[in-house]
């Protein structure tokens, strides 16, 4: 029943008498949370030191690979934490947003780090600077993981969320973390916590969790430690001034209360799409997790001549919203989180009704639940006549299904009483009237984190005004704490140290592992473009043939590209311009350089990826000679999905000179670059040699398959590609599930020890078709060069295979690579 905390590697009890958390719904007896007798110094300490050497070693491209496996599988789990959500007052929907949004936030930083992020445990930040005369004394910045522990204190609306939002950077930035979930609705984030331990992705002493109650663990933070706060501003405040965190330099972000405006734009009258938009939104905002949201609406800020329509359209929406027991079907809002918590919300209510009128107190009928035993509270919208005389309503928040509606006259006062709140996480406007929108929307963008804009154009793929989303910044100033969380990679920089970086050229380079333009180059008889993204090493380079550009190429790229710009095609136009005579186009220098760099030969490089920082410095005309030099700046590993060859990009500095030996023209172009494949290349005499090491008395690795078992399997499997076989015969492989198998042919993922072979029956072995193993290699060896000569000869030919279901030529040749480096690797031939 007790709640364990996990420190320092262990699942600790606590040892007091531990605080009860009862179901919102009924007020049964959920768990007990209880975090007496932690030795919290030991728990920074570990992290500090155990977390943080095991974390931040890590490259970041891996820690984004690790927040996508962990989502994965938390995903597979949901189930049991929906199970407890419920009991936390929440319904399906809000559950949903809690849980699944929380994963959706690993699912994004995960994309993030592997489409932008290096595969190094530090980032380099910006460009080079020149800081000499000369170019051999440069600078630059690098980010490096802080070196110390984040405590993370989370509020309690979202139990799964809050810490999924706060660990997608941490854990990507490479700083270990301590969680301390809000004590209420703490068995949730328990649950999900405690799956991600046992997944085993995580590096040990990477994360921590204090299920409950803090006690004095803030007494122990230092200098590289931070602190993430979620909660009031009250509390905020404190905790930022103790002398631990104000005396040591502690990093602190604090993401408080918020008194949210929405603002109905003068355009948006009753019939019109944005009215019906702006009280649908009203309504979700106030009955969303019953109002416990820190985006939520508090104030309703309408034009004075539609208050009265206002507040008639809400009323009969916020009516139909059935309240009660969350797994009841019909529920739309469930309860406050806790009967504490309700107390402190009929407090925040008694004060807005001092100065403003309660319009509308729904007085609902719960179901399957009461108002005794669970914490409800039906939804109230209160009516402030002078908003810019009755300060109540721009102080208080009652953080539940709580509103005020408020008048406005103009723009220009709609703007002001947004502001009025004293800084917010969210303010939204509700407009069809773009000259409204943006008058409105940057005189209030100073007090806000964020702005919303809904109309008929994006309503349908609006995600809400209380949805924050991982890409874009989630935080406020003012009275919202000041703090700034996700807003996409710039949500790792808090828990980054920015490091200046000076030296030469070679150092940089070593440093950064970035070519830094200037340092040495490495030339060799292989050409670059040869080798695979692991052969590649930064440095490498080429010096090409001359070219020289003739009358006749400008005139002819003119004519390709129909770029016929007075500067290349008309001699008597250049007086007072820069150019002495007709001069040849910028993108015709990119492309003869390409033309003098590119190996012709089929080899490693796939594709051109792209094309960045192109600049050109000096003209070229008819008659000078360009040579290139081409040099690998960097490398990016890259993650491919679907049926795409495993591959990095790789980046090259394209220097182009003129016969002077003067830099005409400067970019990096990106390749796509394939890894080198851990599989067989299906060779002929590649594998006549390997089998020539296989006897009867090779010993096997793994299975139950004989030598010559073995080899005879291989034919088979190998004519298989070759024969007419109907699907009809064998059992049905779904949709999905196909589309799954055949990109797992494109990965570098090895067929796993064991796995059966789908012709055969449990149990069954092969029956032996030749007198001896010669012959059946013999016969192997027969098949492979009749699979590669009919597939050459019908390379549009597509065949059925009963795991993987109609493969094409290139499917085929993937499969049999991995099929015979299994079978290979299982008698230890390569």
């Amino acid at each position: 029943m007790k709640l364990k905390n996990y420190i320092a590697g262990n699942w600790i009890e606590g040892s007091g008498e531990g605080i009860k958390l009862l179901n919102a719904v009924n007020g049964e007896l959920v768990a007990i949370s209880d975090t007496e007798g932690i030795n919290f110094e030991e728990a920074l300490h570990y992290g500090r030191t155990v977390g943080y050497k095991n974390l931040s070693a890590m490259t970041f491209y891996d820690r984004g690979e690790m927040l996508k496996k962990i989502a994965l599988y938390l995903l597979e789990r949901k189930k049991k934490y929906y199970e407890l959500s419920y009991k936390t007052g929440a319904t399906h929907v809000d559950s949903w947003v809690d849980i699944e949004g929380g994963f959706g936030t690993f699912f994004t930083y995960s994309g993030l780090a592997k489409r932008m992020l290096p595969n190094t445990p530090f980032w380099v930040d910006g460009e080079i600077q020149k800081i000499s005369a000369n170019g051999t004394h440069l600078g630059t910045h690098i980010l490096t993981p802080s070196e110390g522990v984040s405590v993370q204190i989370n509020a309690y609306n979202f139990p799964v969320w809050g810490m999924m939002e706060k660990l997608s950077t941490s854990l990507l930035a490479g700083v270990p973390s301590v969680i301390k979930p809000a004590t209420p609705g703490s068995y949730l984030t328990q649950a999900v916590f405690q799956d991600m331990i046992e997944s085993g992705l995580l590096p040990e002493g990477a994360l921590q969790l204090v299920a409950g109650e803090p006690g004095n663990i803030l007494d122990y933070v230092q200098d590289g430690d931070s602190v993430l706060f979620t909660g009031s501003a009250y509390t905020g405040r404190k905790l930022k001034s103790l002398p631990s965190i104000a005396g040591n330099a502690v990093r602190f972000n604090m993401e408080a209360d918020s008194l949210n405006a929405s603002i109905l734009g003068l355009d948006a009258k009753p019939g019109t799409p944005e009215f019906d938009l702006f009280i649908k939104e009203v309504r979700n905002e106030m009955t969303t997790k019953a109002g416990q949201k820190c985006t939520a609406i508090r104030r309703i800020i309408v034009p004075e001549h539609l208050v009265g329509d206002v507040q008639n359209a809400l009323s009969k929406a916020l009516d139909q919203t059935k309240i009660g027991n969350p797994l009841n079907r019909e529920t739309r809002m469930g309860a406050i989180v806790g009967k504490k918590e309700l107390e402190v919300l009929k407090g925040k209510i008694n004060q807005l009704k001092s100065e403003t009128e309660l319009i509308y107190d729904g007085q609902h009928e719960l179901l399957d639940a009461d108002f005794e035993s669970g914490a409800f509270m039906s939804p109230k919208v209160f009516y402030n006549d002078q908003p810019f005389e009755k300060n109540i309503s721009h102080e208080v928040e009652a953080f539940g299904p709580v509103s005020t509606l408020m008048p406005y006259k103009d723009a220009e006062e709609a703007a002001a009483l947004a502001k009025r709140g004293k800084g917010s996480l969210v303010g939204s406007i509700v407009s069809h009237d773009e000259k409204f929108v943006a008058e409105t929307s940057w005189k209030m963008a100073s007090a806000h984190g964020r702005i919303f804009v809904l109309n008929r154009d994006n309503a349908r793929e609006s995600t809400g005004h209380g949805s924050p989303l991982p890409t874009l910044m989630h935080g406020g100033p003012g009275r919202a704490g000041g703090g700034e969380e996700m807003g996409g990679l710039n949500g790792l920089h808090f828990f980054l140290q920015k490091t200046a970086i000076q030296g030469s050229p070679d150092i940089l380079t070593a440093i950064t592992k970035i070519y830094t333009q200037g340092a040495g180059k490495k030339y060799s008889d292989k050409h670059p473009f040869q080798k695979y993204f692991e052969e590649v090493e930064i440095g490498d380079s080429l010096e090409t043939a001359g070219r020289t550009v003739t009358e006749a190429d400008i005139v002819n790229f003119s004519n390709v590209s129909w770029d016929h710009f007075y500067a290349h095609t008309d001699a008597t136009s250049l007086t007072g311009t820069i150019f002495d005579q007709p001069v040849a186009h910028g993108y015709f220098i990119l492309s003869a350089a390409a033309g003098l760099f590119v190996s012709g030969k089929k080899g490693p490089v796939i594709a051109n990826y792209g094309l960045e920082n192109a600049s050109f410095f000096k003209p070229v005309y008819a008659g000078d000679t360009i040579t290139v030099y081409l040099t690998a700046k960097e490398k990016i590993n890259r993650g491919v999905k679907g049926r795409n060859i495993p591959s990095g990009v790789v980046k090259w500095l394209v220097e182009v000179v003129n016969q002077r030996e003067e830099v005409v023209c400067v970019a990096t172009i990106l390749t796509l670059v394939a890894k080198q494949s851990p599989f067989l290349d299906l060779k002929f005499n590649t594998v006549r040699k390997l089998l020539n090491g296989l006897s009867e008395n090779s010993e096997r690795k793994f299975g139950i398959m004989s030598p010559q078992m073995m080899v005879e399997h291989l034919e088979e499997v190998v004519r298989k590609g070759l024969e007419i076989t109907d699907a009809k015969d064998f059992e049905q492989i779904p949709e999905e599930q196909i589309e799954k198998l055949q990109d797992w042919l494109y990965t570098n993922n090895k067929i796993r020890p064991g796995a059966q072979y789908p012709l055969l029956k449990e149990g069954e072995t092969p029956v032996l078709r030749h007198k001896n193993l010669d012959m059946a290699k013999e016969a192997l060896l027969n098949s492979l060069k009749e699979f590669q000569i009919y597939y050459r000869e019908n390379p549009h030919a597509h065949h059925y295979h009963t795991k993987f279901g109609m493969l094409n030529k290139e499917m085929w040749e993937l499969f049999q690579r991995k099929h015979f480096t299994h079978h290979f690797e299982q008698f230890g031939l390569i």
